[in-house]
């Protein structure tokens, strides 16, 4: 259980936020645009990709505070709650995902819509999202019903920059 996995990059995700405060904090609430720049060899691997209206981002959060955290206080609550039911960066694994809108596929770059992620920010993985597979009907949303408008809130320093040496 604890051996250690190692994933590498398979492309970079550039975005115009150099610091995770001021940062949308998800996806869904923005349309700032964005180029995810996949290493050349993996361009067959998008074909196809622009039939899709939204994709998956699958990433690793290279910025912030690297020690994990098991109860965080999330940006849209004043509460502490267990990592596993926030969206919070500072997960054990790190791994973190966005639903992205797909403007256009050339070669091995992607442009999207809905960046919420830092400059820089390796990939690890891309999937077409699929309603039918990626957003069930009958889905609860636990402590955010009631959130009045979860797409006004913006990070802060909550999550930020720890060490400075995280940065590029």
């Amino acid at each position: 259980m604890d051996e250690p996995i190692e994933y590498t990059p398979i492309g970079w995700i550039r975005t115009p936020f150099d610091d995770p405060a001021g940062m949308p904090i998800q996806s869904a609430a923005t349309a700032t645009e964005a180029t995810v720049e996949l290493e050349e060899r993996f361009a067959p691997g998008v074909a196809d990709l622009e039939e899709f209206s939204h994709a998956i981002l699958v990433y690793h959060f290279h910025r912030g505070d690297p020690e994990p955290s098991l109860s965080v206080t999330p940006f849209l609550d004043e509460a502490d709650r267990g990592v596993f039911a926030t969206r919070a960066p500072v997960r054990p694994n790190r791994i973190g995902l966005s639903v992205v809108r797909v403007v256009a596929v050339e070669g091995a770059t992607i442009t999207v819509e809905g960046a919420d992620v830092v400059d820089g920010t390796p990939l690890l993985d891309v999937k077409p999202f699929v309603p039918a597979f990626d957003a069930p009907e009958d889905a609860d949303v636990g402590w955010l019903e009631g959130v009045d408008d979860p797409g006004a809130v913006t990070a802060d320093e909550r999550f930020a920059d720890a060490d400075e040496t995280n940065r590029e």
